[in-house]
């Protein structure tokens, strides 16, 4: 159901592209920040654009996972660097639809289970997931990583958040996650008077690492080991600011701007932040709730692109656990509403996933 979803959407972009001059693979693999990610790939780091003096954009802010997977792909075959690209994030998508249903499998059944995966890639945004992009990879690691959490696989669960750390800044989430889970664990064997095992030690202390190298070697290529990394994504204009600039945005946004892309992301934010109470209300597992709460913390509290927070709040799959539980209850007792609840929302994922990626000149 997840490919059908997705490749349908593609379908539907590749025909608005067609119907307006584009080349569908190009806009898949080229748009954006993927070029950032493909110049990493093919050159190593080092690229710079000057635009004025507090607004430069250096590849630094990138993280390495995704450009050396593209990279290892295209040395072991004849693919180019735009579709080695699409194949990574195409297979991570696939992976990451594979752990999403696995975990509501482990908490809710099987229905529930296809009805969170099929949510997941009828996201207005999802069409991000079918695109030379990182949110694939980071929610193929995340989703692993907190299925062993969930079922005590500790060393795997920190080796899955560092390489979740490696692949995005909000890749951090994962790392609090295990951590956190790892710290009641312990709390709550020590109390017991049980043993506190080396793997989840070993597990609590791998799932850091992956974000906090880069961090630090940002740092130490910039000069300042510490703050080097933060004063990269200042430069782009992104920094944590406790949300004050995204409220300054949102004032803008309801007095003075009428573009269909801004209200519709602060529309989807709010919707996040509404199931994100949904959850807290299911009572969830702890790594679930911490992760999807540090996801929307980052996503909430950094200035800067308020249009690509839909995109994310992508591997914040948890939050759609609260839906997919409404739906399957509705499917049960009123089989066609559910229809025409799926059937609205494909046509919305499709259609404005088109949008973004052919009509709307402003980056994802």
């Amino acid at each position: 159901m997840f490919a059908l979803a997705r490749l349908t959407g593609v379908a539907v972009l590749a025909a608005t592209a067609w119907a307006t001059g584009h080349r569908p693979l190009a806009l898949l693999a080229r748009s954006w920040d993927s070029r950032w990610y493909l110049g990493i790939a093919e050159h190593g780091y080092g690229r710079t654009q000057h635009l004025r003096p507090d607004l430069v954009f250096s590849d630094l802010a990138f993280f390495p996972l995704y450009p050396a997977l593209i990279r290892a792909v295209t040395a072991v075959s004849p693919l180019s660097g735009g579709t080695a690209g699409l194949l990574v994030s195409w297979t991570a998508a696939a992976v990451a639809a594979a752990g999403v249903y696995t975990i509501g499998l482990r908490l809710h059944g099987r229905a529930v289970a296809t009805t969170l995966v099929l949510l997941w890639g009828l996201l207005p945004h999802s069409v991000v997931l079918s695109m030379a992009y990182t949110e694939p990879v980071l929610t193929a690691f995340a989703a692993w990583s907190l299925y062993a959490v969930l079922t005590g696989r500790w060393l795997w669960a920190g080796t899955l958040a560092a390489l979740a750390g490696l692949a995005r800044p909000n890749g951090l989430a994962v790392a609090a996650a295990v951590l956190v889970t790892a710290a009641y664990e312990i709390l709550r064997r020590l109390r017991a008077g049980r043993k506190v095992t080396h793997r989840l030690w070993t597990g609590a202390a791998l799932a850091p690492l992956g974000w906090c190298a880069y961090v630090l070697w940002v740092g130490h290529r910039k000069g300042d080991p510490l703050g080097g990394y933060f004063e990269v994504q200042r430069l782009w204009g992104s920094r944590f600011d406790f949300g004050r600039g995204s409220l300054r945005f949102v004032r803008h946004l309801l007095l003075h701007d009428d573009r269909l892309l801004y209200p519709v992301a602060l529309l989807i934010v709010t919707a996040a932040v509404l199931l994100y109470a949904l959850l807290l209300a299911d009572r969830p597992p702890l790594p679930l709730l911490v992760y999807s709460g540090v996801l929307l913390l980052i996503t909430l509290g950094g200035s800067g692109f308020f249009e690509s927070k839909p995109r994310l709040l992508l591997p914040a799959f948890p939050l759609l656990l609260p839906l997919a539980r409404a739906l399957v209850r509705t499917a049960r007792a009123r089989p066609w509403h559910a229809a025409v609840v799926a059937g609205a929302l494909a046509g919305l994922s499709f259609c404005y996933g088109a949008y973004l990626v052919v009509l709307a000149d402003t980056p994802l």
